[in-house]
């Protein structure tokens, strides 16, 4: 599965990928999910378009993600 894994590709294509989104979400599903890909590689989609497009990214592009959202670098997307 992992060299056929490629960004854009339908999500509903990730066989076995365990899709996750966060306990924040609001109740009309509106949210981001996540799922481990092999590899170490991390895919994200759209949970209001499952069979949507889903975009992959490396190990590190998360990480450096994660630690920009928990400095609060992305804060002024959602302020006021």
């Amino acid at each position: 599965m992992d060299h056929d894994v490629y960004n854009g590709m339908a999500a509903t294509e990730l066989r076995g990928a365990a899709w996750q989104k966060s306990r924040h979400s609001n109740s009309q599903g509106s949210c981001v999910e996540f799922a481990r890909l092999p590899g170490g590689r991390v895919a994200v989609r759209n949970s209001n378009f499952p069979d949507g497009p889903a975009l992959v990214y490396t190990r590190a592009e998360i990480e450096a993600m994660l630690l920009g959202v928990k400095d609060g670098e992305f804060d002024h997307l959602v302020a006021g």
